[in-house]
C-alpha cells in the first residue's frame, strides 16, 4: 500500500496537516493568557473562537506554494510570506523586519543571511510551519527533508533552524504513511536517520531515549520546550510528544501544552505531525472553534 502521489492526494494530506497545525497553534496560543492558566491544569477548553498566529499564516504559504509549484520554490515562498505577512499575528521582530523589507523589494537571500550578525536565525520558525510539507511527501521522507531544507532559507539560514525544519517534515512524512502511524521508536529512529549531525539531532536522540518517561515536565526540563524559541530547544520535545501519542490528537495536545514554553509553536508542530496521518485529526469541536483558514489557500474553503 502506497500513499496517493497525485496532486489531489498530496494537497488533501497537506491540508489535513495544516488544519491540525492551525488547531494546535490557535488553541495553544490561548494559554499565553493568564486567565486561562487554570483551564490548562484542568485540561478544559477556553471559549472560542481561537485565532491562529504566525505559525499557521506561514504554513499556509508553504501549502499554497506546493499547490502551485509541486515543490518548494524559494522565491515564490518568500513572496508569499511577505505578501501575507500580518504584523499582529505574533511574528518575532527579526522576521517582521525581514518580511517588510522583502515586500519593499529587498532580496531575501541577503536579508536572511545577515540576521544575527551574519549567523542567520536559529529560531523555531522554519520548523513550526513545515509539517504540511511532510504530509505532502508521505511517499518520500527523504524528499520531504530535502524540500524542508530548501523551505527554511528564505527566513532561517542557521544550520540548527534548517535541521529543525527537516526533522519536523520527516516526522510528518512518516506519520502520514498509508499503513498507519509508526511506533514511537520507529518514528524517532526514522527522523534521526534523515537529519544531519546537529544540536537538534542530539536532542532527538535524547528524546528517543526518554520515550518511556511518563512525566512531560521532566522531559521538557531535559529537552527544552521552546522557552528560548530556538529550533534545538523546541523540536526534540515536540517530536517526543508527537511520537508518544500518534493517532490521539487530544492526548498529544495536552501533553505538549502542559509544560508551557512556546506553547503555540510546540502545539502547532505536534498538531501538524499528528494530523498528517488519517488517525490523527483534531476533535471536530476543536476544529470548529478555530479560526478558518484564509481563502487564498487552495482547497481550504
Amino acid at each position: 500500500m502506497t500513499a496517493d502521489s497525485s496532486s489531489e492526494g498530496r494537497l488533501e494530506r497537506a491540508l489535513a496537516s495544516l488544519r491540525g497545525l492551525a488547531v494546535g497553534d490557535a488553541l495553544g496560543s490561548q494559554f499565553f493568557v493568564p486567565v486561562n492558566y487554570p483551564l490548562l491544569k484542568r485540561r478544559e477548553l477556553p471559549s472560542g473562537p481561537w485565532q491562529w498566529t504566525d505559525d499557521t499564516e506561514m504554513a499556509c504559504s508553504v501549502v499554497a506554494v506546493l499547490a502551485a509549484h509541486h515543490r518548494i520554490d524559494q522565491d515564490a515562498l518568500a513572496r508569499s510570506f511577505a505578501d501575507h505577512h500580518d504584523f499582529d499575528r505574533g511574528y518575532g521582530p527579526a522576521v517582521n523586519r525581514l518580511l517588510r523589507l522583502v515586500r519593499e523589494g529587498g532580496d531575501w537571500r541577503e536579508l536572511a543571511a545577515a540576521l544575527f550578525n551574519g549567523q542567520g536565525s536559529w529560531g523555531n520558525g522554519a520548523a513550526m510551519r513545515i509539517a504540511p510539507l511532510g504530509a505532502w511527501y508521505a511517499d518520500d521522507p527523504e524528499q520531504a527533508t530535502h524540500q524542508a531544507e530548501i523551505s527554511a532559507y528564505p527566513t532561517h539560514q542557521h544550520r540548527e533552524a534548517v535541521v529543525g525544519a527537516m526533522a519536523v517534515a520527516a516526522a510528518a512524512s512518516l506519520a502520514a504513511a498509508p499503513g498507519g502511524p509508526p511506533a514511537p521508536e520507529a518514528l524517532l529512529d526514522g527522523v534521526i536517520a534523515l537529519v544531519p549531525k546537529s544540536a537538534v539531532g542530539a536532542g532527538l536522540r535524547r528524546a528517543r531515549d526518554m520515550l518511556d518517561y511518563g512525566d512531560p515536565g521532566t522531559v521538557a526540563a531535559v529537552l527544552g520546550c521552546g522557552r528560548r524559541t530556538t529550533a534545538h530547544d523546541t523540536v526534540p520535545f515536540a517530536l517526543w510528544s508527537a511520537a508518544r501519542s500518534l493517532g490521539d490528537y487530544e492526548a498529544a495536545f495536552w501533553t505538549t501544552a502542559q509544560v508551557g514554553g512556546d506553547v503555540d509553536t510546540t502545539c502547532a508542530i505536534v498538531g501538524g505531525v499528528l494530523a498528517a496521518g488519517k488517525a490523527g485529526a483534531p476533535p471536530a469541536e476543536w476544529a470548529e472553534r478555530t479560526e478558518a483558514l484564509p481563502e487564498w489557500v487552495p482547497g481550504a474553503v
